[in-house]
């Protein structure tokens, strides 16, 4: 799949039902782990793999690589080109979706269960054979520039990358997946053929399934499409990376009436003990739309911008407290302002009871609402080994949401909420805003 450049990237892993759900730990006769929950009540099944590093191992020089590649991998496989294999896909009812990020190449797959051997058949052929086809490399190598292009005047796009390379330094994260025109046009079969050995292979991947599919099918479907790849990557994976934010505010002169605000500061893996109380904490203070203090303060009580919001980004190698809005270039500074003073005052003041009961119900009574199928469930529990959690966190969750106290929020509030450490990158001609360094 072909990606814009993402102002957020927020990990989903608050969509799981509050039920209890069983998750089966199994590993294939090859030796692949995955997780498994079974519902036989609809004849389908849904799969999520994630290759790990996904576009975080391009090669220096190769930026864009593994975007394209991975975009390719339903353009023909095999002896079929790319017409002919979607046409096979779409014959059986299957679905095959991939997708290159900065921590994972994803392919989410669905088939049902009366021919889900030969729709496993096209996957496994997608993976181990992809064509490369010229024709199909430059179809899709113009769609990639094109959406390079169009982030070039998307000044949320720009405010992003801006925001990434000053934190990020060296790191992938700090370029967007897609590279550059020029890297991309640069970009030969070889490169493409390199992209692939150096992400997919079989001691990289993690695994879930949801749907109608006992453990031991399960095992044997893997085996199927995983069992042709390399047992290894070519490449290590990335290290974990250090954030290179400092305070400030960088100016990108953009001709608009208004200004685009992007801004970040550290944030805390999951792994933190003080996780859920910074979860809780965002919520309230930017992440939870209509009801957090930042758009009340900036919108409501004084009409800056039509929304602002912030949230925890967390990948597998760093992690960010970011947020963003937009203003008239004329108030944007009175909003910058606001945003700052409200850091303060949330780390100093903490919450009130009602902020606090109020954030925790809707967080937890909306968690059952977001699950919504095999798919969903395939995706995130995927998403849950990727990043290291484990698999009882889908029903112990929405208690450690609950055990957040108001001195829990306090505490990580006063250890992470400081003003002079917020990045503000600006986007547009700010009337009476200084860049400093």
């Amino acid at each position: 799949m072909i990606r814009a450049f993402a102002t957020f990237v927020f990990v989903a892993l608050a969509a799981l039902p509050a039920r209890a759900i069983e998750i089966q730990q199994i590993t294939s006769p090859g030796g692949i782990k995955a997780w498994l929950v079974e519902d036989h009540s609809i004849p389908f099944t849904s799969l999520s793999m994630m290759f790990k590093g996904g576009a975080s191992l391009d090669a220096p020089d190769k930026r864009g690589a593994i975007n394209l590649m991975t975009a390719l991998l339903e353009e023909g496989a095999g002896d079929m080109n790319s017409v002919q294999y979607a046409e096979a896909v779409e014959g059986l009812g299957a679905l095959n979706r991939f997708d290159a990020g900065d921590d994972a190449l994803t392919i989410s797959a669905r088939a049902l269960t009366e021919n889900r051997d030969e729709a496993a058949d096209l996957l496994r052929l997608a993976l181990t054979d992809p064509r490369f086809d010229s024709d199909a490399v430059e179809r899709v190598r113009a769609q990639v520039q094109s959406v390079i292009r169009n982030e070039a005047t998307d000044p949320n796009a720009i405010a992003a990358k801006k925001l990434s390379e000053l934190s990020w330094g060296d790191h992938p994260y700090a370029t967007s997946v897609n590279g550059t025109e020029e890297s991309v046009a640069a970009l030969t079969r070889d490169d493409l053929v390199d992209a692939k050995n150096r992400v997919l292979a079989r001691d990289r991947v993690v695994v879930a399934a949801s749907g109608d599919i006992t453990a031991q099918d399960l095992g044997v479907l893997i085996d199927r499409i995983l069992g042709g790849l390399p047992e290894k990557g070519t490449v290590p994976l990335p290290e974990k990376t250090k954030l290179q934010l400092t305070g400030g505010v960088t100016v990108i002169d953009w001709d608009s009436p208004q200004t685009v605000v992007s801004f970040a500061q550290a944030g805390l893996p999951m792994s933190d003990p003080d996780y859920f109380a910074a979860y809780v904490a965002d919520h309230i203070l930017g992440g939870g739309g209509f009801s957090s203090r930042l758009m009340d303060q900036i919108r409501e009580k004084r009409g800056l911008t039509y929304g602002v919001g912030t949230g925890l980004a967390n990948g597998v190698y760093g992690e960010t407290w970011q947020g963003g809005m937009a203003s008239a270039n004329g108030k944007v500074a009175e909003a910058v302002d606001l945003i700052r003073q409200e850091w303060d005052r949330f780390a100093e003041g903490g919450v009130t009871d009602k902020e606090l009961n109020d954030a925790k119900t809707y967080l937890t009574g909306e968690y059952p609402l977001r699950f919504n199928g095999n798919g969903k469930i395939a995706s995130i529990l995927a998403g849950m080994q990727l990043i290291g959690l484990p698999a009882d966190y889908v029903n112990t969750r929405n208690a450690q949401v609950e055990a957040v106290t108001a001195e829990d929020v306090q505490r990580v509030s006063k250890r992470l909420l400081h003003s002079d450490q917020i990045r503000f990158v600006l986007v547009g001609r700010p009337d009476g805003v200084t860049a400093t360094d």
